[in-house]
């Protein structure tokens, strides 16, 4: 027994001792693992901003101080860009139509937006159907949107005014009367945009506990009970998000919809501020004075996001107190 403990003793001994463990081998903490984590997963959007907005977005102000003529040729004229906005009747034209355009597209697609939200919940057959089916405009080109109903709309062939004289009414000038071409850009809009928001109100419906509505019906609640005392405030921070995302894409967004459905007609009835910016850039070359009107523009647009998050406190569930 003895040898045989020797040779262990002997061999333990001239066995290499192992070296302690670096840093690297013993690996990072959790902390910093999620950190690195968090990190790699934002690095895709954090770039992309970066490169198609933020970048593209200071080199817009910078070139609003200068006037462009032609390719190439820039001349520095500080704030004259600006002081010509100010004076543009047609800009704040477009500004006006812009506000109109909000106001109203806003809240009925909030409103259209939870109310399919509330309906698809429900457990029914082929349900999953219909939301597809709901769902489906949004993934539609908005070129391709603008062309169907364009010629759904058109006063003489449109599929609308045809049925409409099939069931004894009168037809409409749909796109050739300022007032209800906005009216069917709206409705167009809200008709591509409703699947989208209304996939987000279903998933913050999704995340009420059920036990909730399970208590309020043993209390006797009724729906409408139920939905203002326990759907709706836990809806906040959805709804919030909904509100926020819609006001910043109607400011922003349509541009394509209205070049193809209406092109800012009739009578710049339906000219908003980005088809206007769109129309000096790109039809006048004046990118100096469009990187002008765009920077006021974005700067409404920051001014508008502030108050919602100050009205709605950023959707939080307290009070802020």
């Amino acid at each position: 027994m003895s040898s045989f403990a020797a040779q262990d003793h002997r061999s333990a001994a001239t066995a290499p001792a192992e070296a302690p463990a670096s840093p690297a081998r013993r690996g990072m903490s959790r902390k910093h693992r999620e950190w690195l984590a968090a990190g790699l997963f934002l690095a895709p959007d954090v770039v992309g901003l970066l490169v198609f907005v933020a970048v593209p977005m200071v080199l817009s102000v910078g070139l609003s101080f200068f006037q462009v003529s032609g390719f190439g040729s820039y001349e520095w004229i500080g704030l004259g860009n600006y002081e010509r906005m100010m004076d543009d009747p047609l800009f704040w034209d477009s500004m006006r139509i812009t506000g109109l355009y909000v106001v109203i597209l806003v809240p009925v697609l909030f409103c259209v937006s939870l109310a399919l939200g509330l309906l698809v919940k429900q457990k029914l057959p082929g349900m999953g159907v219909y939301r597809t089916v709901l769902f489906m405009p949004y993934v539609i080109s908005l070129v391709v949107v603008g062309v169907l109903w364009k010629f759904l709309l058109d006063e003489q062939t449109g599929a609308v005014n045809r049925a409409m004289r099939a069931a004894g009414l009168d037809g409409e000038s749909w796109l050739g009367s300022p007032s209800l071409a906005l009216a069917c850009v709206i409705a167009v809009m809200v008709w591509v945009m409703m699947g989208y928001y209304m996939i987000i109100f279903l998933a913050g419906l999704q995340e009420i506990p059920k036990e909730y509505y399970e208590a309020a019906k043993l209390d006797g609640s009724g729906p409408w009970t139920t939905f203002r005392t326990i759907t709706w405030p836990l809806l906040r921070p959805t709804s919030f998000f909904v509100l926020l995302m819609s006001t910043v894409a109607a400011i922003t967004g349509g541009l394509d919809l209205i070049f193809v459905l209406t092109d800012g007609g009739p009578a710049n009835g339906t000219s908003l501020a980005i088809f206007y910016i769109y129309q000096q850039a790109f039809g006048f070359g004046e990118y100096g004075y469009a990187s002008a009107m765009g920077s006021f523009l974005v700067l409404i647009m920051v001014a508008v996001s502030a108050v919602i998050f100050k009205l709605t406190r950023g959707g939080r569930f307290d009070d802020g107190e």
